[in-house]
């Protein structure tokens, strides 16, 4: 039948109860505070010259996507807890999600990067500058950042050139696929799919390279003869193990079945989980339990 194309939407935010507005304003308002004064201070820290291992490198690009993510996320949502129109257009709602897609499938790349520098470090410590060079880190991360911009330009060129006939609400408090898809008045099993193969091309396959680096770093581990050797390697690799277990199971939660019978709700925890808790953590998570930043610090 005639359809009327959207020009817009409207996000319905995180809660339905207006009741929990202030509280949650002033809870993700702090909340980002920490992730951007955090994150800045990691990657101020980081430039020391005493700090100037790959790690650390990797660390302030870390860095500088959550501050990314963050800052397209957060904002809108706080402007959306004390406002009444919470309108989006379409050309926001696909910059938006283009963004989110590309910072978040970036990332995910940039953690096995730094799985691979730890593998270097403890299992061929003799070679690991020669290895983990300036140059390698540098296309390291490029190459992260074009997979990431692949990914995301697919992704939201795909989500819109489905046709969205309304309702315009979307139950979610950011542009993201699943709220999105469940909006088009068309059939999107085979978009269903292709979401599915993003999901193993962007996290899985990382995921995957995180595992192998691990299990060598673990065999490596276990060959030390003391204790507190064994103990001191492997705390250089359990803030990233913490990052990679809270980062990748949020987005397997979400992206590997776009439609499932899950709640909305549930789904907006998953997905705080990577655009506002996450990044806040980070920081803490590096800081605390390195000792080279809290000298520098």
């Amino acid at each position: 039948g005639n359809h009327t194309l959207l020009t817009g939407f409207v996000l319905s935010g995180l809660s339905k109860w207006p009741e929990l507005k202030h509280l949650l304003f002033f809870t993700f308002c702090l909340i980002y505070t920490i992730t951007i004064i955090g994150n800045l201070l990691i990657f101020m820290v980081t430039v020391h010259p005493s700090l100037c291992m790959p790690m650390y490198f990797f660390l302030r690009v870390l860095s500088f996507l959550d501050i990314s993510t963050a800052s397209i996320v957060v904002p809108k949502m706080l402007v959306n807890f004390l406002s009444e129109d919470r309108n989006i257009s379409y050309m926001g709602c696909a910059a938006q999600l283009y963004c989110v897609i590309f910072l978040a499938a970036t990332e995910c790349y940039i953690l096995a990067a730094m799985a691979y520098d730890r593998y270097v470090a403890i299992c061929n410590p003799l070679r690991y500058v020669i290895i983990m060079n300036s140059r390698v880190c540098f296309y390291l991360v490029l190459l992260s950042c074009c997979s990431g911009k692949v990914v995301s330009v697919v992704q939201t060129v795909w989500v819109f050139t489905l046709p969205f006939c309304g309702p315009r609400n979307i139950n979610y408090f950011f542009c993201d696929i699943p709220p999105l898809i469940m909006l088009s008045c068309t059939d999107t099993s085979l978009y269903e799919n292709q979401i599915i193969i993003a999901t193993a091309l962007v996290i899985f396959t990382p995921f995957c390279l995180i595992l192998v680096s691990y299990a060598c770093i673990i065999s490596s581990i276990l060959k030390i003869s003391s204790a507190e050797g064994r103990h001191k390697t492997f705390s250089t690799c359990s803030s990233h193990l913490t990052v990679v277990t809270l980062y990748y199971a949020s987005g397997t939660l979400i992206y590997l079945r776009p439609k499932s019978s899950n709640s909305q709700d549930t789904k907006k925890v998953l997905a705080l989980m990577y655009t506002a808790i996450i990044p806040t953590l980070n920081p803490l998570i590096y800081s605390l339990r390195n000792k080279e930043v809290k000298g520098v610090l």
